[in-house]
């Protein structure tokens, strides 16, 4: 007999200002640990279900073996002590199985129980992140439109990504007046959002920090890092999000989503992307364990 039990505990620690790497790692992984639970969740009731179904057939067959040995039994009256004995160890092994197969009905109704569970769960997150998703996209039409924001939506992972001119001017940590303006109409929409952890995340293009701000920004990590903590503090101090849901963190020119070779390119990897991922999975697990 086979046990399939699966407990998922991930805890994620949030905080204002910048994050480490590994942290940022870590956090992110959370993204697909729900669906990910969904999906083997599913194949341990589908398994339990075949262990059941070859335990039914193997009770079904020393049953029949041991008709078999009564009707023997009855026909072979100068051996009945020696089939007495064997006929006692075959129901021995028989209520062995019979434990065994009430617990593998009990697990399936368990596993069926849970999947139901971790699907609805699933579906009414999803539900959410689609709603946030029409949301931003219906707020930030003209800026989608003009190519200063792109917002996508990867499961329950969601992105608003910011091109560097809209936000900032270049080697420049401060916000722009205008920006200041697209943070806003983001940020109020952001701040209705529940269960949802906002990671901000600041990127550069490959070229070295010049030397008129070397001193402020010795690398593009140091610009990369300030622009991004700017932000927090903004969807903190400006729109009311709650400390506890936000972080900052840096790449520099780490991860480049276009060529670094081409001006344009350039241009795409210097931004500013927000992203709602989820934060709640540790309660549901524990939830699901009781």
């Amino acid at each position: 007999m086979k046990k399939y039990v699966l407990f998922y505990v991930v805890v994620t620690i949030l905080i204002a200002g910048c994050v480490s790497t590994k942290k940022y790692e870590t956090a992110l992984g959370e993204s697909d640990t729900k669906q990910t639970q969904l999906e083997k969740t599913s194949n341990e009731l589908i398994e339990a279900k075949e262990s059941l179904t070859a335990l039914n057939t193997e009770l079904e067959a020393l049953k029949t073996e041991k008709s078999l040995l009564s009707v023997e039994l009855e026909s072979k009256v100068q051996a009945n002590e020696k089939l007495t004995v064997s006929e006692a160890v075959m129901d021995t092994e028989i209520e062995a199985l019979r434990q065994q197969q009430g617990y593998l009905e009990r697990e399936v109704e368990r596993l069926k129980l849970k999947s139901g569970e971790l699907s609805a769960a699933k579906e009414q997150e999803l539900a959410s992140v689609r709603q946030t998703y029409d949301n931003l996209v219906h707020e930030m039409r003209q800026e989608i439109e003009q190519g200063d924001v792109k917002i996508t939506q990867a499961v329950d992972k969601l992105s608003v990504n910011f091109v560097e001119k809209i936000l900032f001017d270049s080697g420049k940590d401060k916000i722009k007046p205008a920006g200041l303006d697209v943070l806003k109409r983001v940020g109020d929409i952001l701040k209705g959002v529940v269960d949802r952890q906002v990671r901000v995340e600041g990127h550069t293009d490959n070229i070295p920090i010049g030397s008129r701000i070397k001193k402020k920004f010795p690398t593009n990590w140091e610009l990369s890092t300030a622009r991004a903590t700017t932000v927090v503090r903004y969807l903190r101090d400006t729109v009311g999000i709650s400390p506890e849901l936000l972080s900052a963190t840096g790449y520099a020119d780490n991860r480049p989503v276009a060529d670094n070779s081409t001006f344009e390119g350039r241009a795409q990897n210097r931004r500013i992307e927000i992203v709602l991922l989820p934060i709640d999975i540790d309660r549901v697990l524990k939830e699901l364990k009781k």
